[in-house]
């Protein structure tokens, strides 16, 4: 299935079993990745609050980020410029599979990504 206004063609899905527990209870929406980052699936993402953008979630970030949002469903490089992006909304992910920002553990995340319908399985 292609989504073309995200700029990639989803691939194998098999590809995410590493990622994702389950893959019941799945939902996905399009985010914006902020220009300057390259992040892998995983990626435990942040949302700033100006402007809506997305980078990964450091726990020393003051401008909204710091709250863990979502999880990067696919490997993005964003360093030349923004790129629009799938991410999961809600899913079960595994927790090796997560790329976890500075000052971030599991235990700081998982409460506030279940609030969001993130659940993450250890």
């Amino acid at each position: 299935m292609a989504y073309e206004k995200a700029g990639f063609v989803q691939g194998d899905p098999s590809a995410n079993k590493t990622l994702l527990a389950r893959t019941d209870g799945v939902t996905t929406r399009k985010v914006t990745i902020l220009a300057g980052r390259v992040l892998d699936a995983g990626a435990v993402l942040g949302k700033i609050t100006t402007g809506g953008k997305y980078i990964l979630s450091l726990s020393a970030a003051s401008d909204g980020s710091q709250a863990p949002d979502m999880v990067l469903a696919q490997d993005v490089d964003a360093s030349a410029e923004d790129i629009e992006a799938i991410a999961y909304e809600t899913a079960t992910v595994v927790a090796s599979a997560l790329t976890i920002g500075t000052g971030h553990t599991l235990d700081s995340i998982r409460e506030g990504l279940r609030v969001k319908g993130i659940t993450i399985d250890d």
